[in-house]
């Protein structure tokens, strides 16, 4: 039997592991600056097939990889096409809501130049 000491120790290691794969998951959206783990984030090409068949493991293929990756869930490795997509959907979003700022502006100051 484990002293409940190191039961305790154990599940709050659990706790933290379970609580960075969250973040990651909540962090993948867009073109990534800086891992979760604290890991800068650079440019990668895909050297090589890894499934003979399968179109997205195409040598060339490119992604945005941590510095420090393991592939344990607990760092970045984003596919360059859905980063971005990610981005471009953000600022065509953020242009739309300017527009309608504009526009909003302009009926304002319509009003307040309406003789």
């Amino acid at each position: 039997m484990t002293h409940p000491d190191e039961e305790y120790s154990h599940m709050k290691a659990l706790k933290r592991h379970n609580d960075m794969l969250g973040f990651v998951a909540d962090a993948q959206y867009g073109v990534p600056t800086k891992c979760p783990c604290g890991g800068g984030i650079i440019p990668e090409v895909s050297p090589c097939n890894k499934f003979p068949n399968d179109f997205d493991t195409q040598p060339g293929r490119r992604y945005f990889t941590c510095k420090n990756f393991e592939n344990n869930g607990l760092h970045f490795r984003t596919p360059w096409v859905i980063a971005i997509q990610d981005e471009v959907t953000k600022l065509v979003d953020r242009v739309k809501e300017m527009a309608e700022e504009i526009d909003r502006l302009k009926a304002q100051l319509y009003q307040l130049h309406r003789p």
